[in-house]
């Protein structure tokens, strides 16, 4: 009796690389190392891409977006002409009500972190849906509040929820827009935050007037919810396939893949020690359809990876935004910025009150011009930031660097471009690092609001002149910073990105 044929196995290496190298573990070790390839996530192909969305629909998402950003300026500073009628009707100390506005901005800041974080698995929409709605109720109970503490707490919540906005409306407009087309639209969007702070006094002030402090939250709460409603109407523009976090997952999941088909070969090559394989050319044709199935089986599986928060913990990709020294210095710049943008509107209010006897209406006027500063500012350093960005693009040949935007800050009177830079010096993680931005912008705005007061009126006191002559030091250094990355921000990014691609190639080994 003929003896029983050994039943053919299968291994990922093929029979002939398994009998050159004797087991998966050496054809595992002989396999040729493949060079890192820098992969161009800013340009991946994906399903109805954004960016080729019609110019109408780019700027119905721009325009939502800046709207729903101006809730942020507007909540820091709509009450500031109210706040003796706040602290007569609340019985509130002045600490408090400085503590109500202070908290604002630190709570807005932090936020975007995690807002950031969850957009990555839900994408933009259902943040913005959340966040947006969240907001609206805490203007409502504030609107209501009959303690400080009350107060307070509804504070915490309208800048949890309007933090949203603040952190993935530019990764939103980095969805949809091309970088040459940037500058000009993130000035668009950077400017209705600022415009919110002038305007937020001047409304406030004619809804004091005319009926209560308490008004001023509810206008708040209607404008966030004709904003919620809008957004209804919005196409999320996230693309995971463009995303560094998604990217990150896949190779996690390829590689446990990779783990399990080499473990199953080797329990295969155990299983079959001393045994000679034959395999018939039936036998050879079955085998490479069966290699087929599995390979359509794995691309199956890693497309339809869903992110769990364990892939999109911020703190990591907080950390290889920070290590970059030019992020480091823009993120400064951007922060210092802000503060004394934040801080003025709080100290002048004060000032033209105690000294000068404005009342609120003309307070909201006065603020009201550096709100068309800051506007036009804004808008036309984006113009011209695209405008150098597309020249230096051309002489060298069609490439072009995220530094060349920082060639616009030398210009006199015209408005760093230091957000469109956080975004484009950050491909795939551009969520990340504007909620980056936000942190530090919070936390620079609200140590300036509460050491403004003391600096001006205090035993500490500097006065005004003194105050603002320190302002002009801080910008002056901001200005330096940004000089700074324009002369070497290119260096250390380059190096940042080899870093990166060093870290991954060891995660994957």
């Amino acid at each position: 009796m003929p003896p029983t044929p050994t039943p053919t196995i299968h291994v990922p290496a093929g029979p002939s690389d398994l009998e050159k190298y004797g087991s998966p573990s050496k054809l595992e070790a002989a396999q040729p190392e493949t060079p890192q390839q820098k992969l161009d996530i800013e340009h991946a192909d994906v399903e109805n891409d954004p960016r080729e969305w019609s110019a109408r629909k780019k700027m119905f998402i721009l325009i939502l977006v800046s709207s729903a950003s101006m809730i942020a300026g507007l909540g820091g500073n709509i009450y500031n002409p109210a706040i003796a009628e706040v602290e007569s009707q609340l019985h509130a100390s002045s600490g408090q009500i400085s503590l109500s506005l202070s908290i604002f901005i630190l709570l807005q800041g932090g936020f975007p972190v995690i807002w950031s974080a969850v957009s990555e698995i839900v994408g933009r929409k259902k943040v913005y849906l959340v966040s947006m709605t969240l907001c609206m109720v805490g203007c409502i109970v504030a609107g209501t509040a009959k303690s400080i503490g009350v107060l307070l707490g509804m504070r915490c919540v309208q800048g949890a929820g309007g933090a949203a906005v603040i952190s993935i409306g530019a990764a939103t407009l980095a969805d949809i827009y091309e970088p040459h087309e940037r500058g000009t639209m993130m000035g668009v969007y950077y400017c209705a935050p600022l415009i919110g702070v002038s305007l937020g006094p001047l409304l406030g002030g004619a809804l004091t007037q005319g009926l209560s402090w308490r008004a001023t939250f509810y206008f708040l709460a209607i404008f966030t919810g004709l904003c919620v409603v809008a957004f209804f109407a919005f196409e999320d523009t996230f693309r995971r396939e463009r995303s560094s976090v998604y990217s990150a997952a896949v190779r996690r999941r390829r590689k446990e893949q990779e783990r399990r088909a080499l473990k199953g070969a080797r329990d295969k090559e155990l299983a079959s020690h001393g045994t000679v394989v034959e395999e018939a050319e039936g036998q050879e044709k079955a085998k490479d359809v069966d290699d087929a199935e599995k390979r359509e089986e794995r691309e199956l599986e890693l497309r339809e990876i869903r992110l769990s928060l364990r892939d999109v913990n911020p703190v990591g990709p907080m950390v290889l935004v920070l290590r970059r020294l030019n992020n480091l210095a823009i993120l400064s710049a951007s922060g210092i910025i802000f503060a004394f943008s934040y801080c003025i509107a709080y100290t002048c209010s004060r000032i033209l009150s105690d000294k000068y006897g404005y009342d609120s209406l003309k307070i909201g006027l006065v603020l009201l011009a550096y709100g068309v500063g800051n506007m036009f500012g804004s808008i036309l350093g984006g113009r011209w930031s695209d405008r150098v960005f597309k020249q230096l693009k051309e002489k060298s040949g069609g490439s072009s660097e995220p530094e060349a935007r920082s060639l616009s800050s030398p210009t006199g009177s015209i408005y760093s471009s230091t957000l469109a830079y956080i975004v484009d010096a950050n491909v795939g993680r551009s969520s990340s690092a504007v909620a980056l931005n936000s942190c530090f912008r919070g936390t620079f705005a609200f140590v300036a609001a509460e050491i403004a007061v003391p600096l001006q009126v205090c035993r500490i006191s500097i006065g005004e002149g003194g105050l603002y002559s320190l302002w002009a030091g801080w910008l002056l250094i901001s200005e330096l910073m940004i000089l700074l990355v324009w002369w070497k921000g290119g260096e250390w990014r380059k190096r940042g990105e080899e870093f990166d691609a060093q870290d991954a190639a060891k995660h994957e080994m």
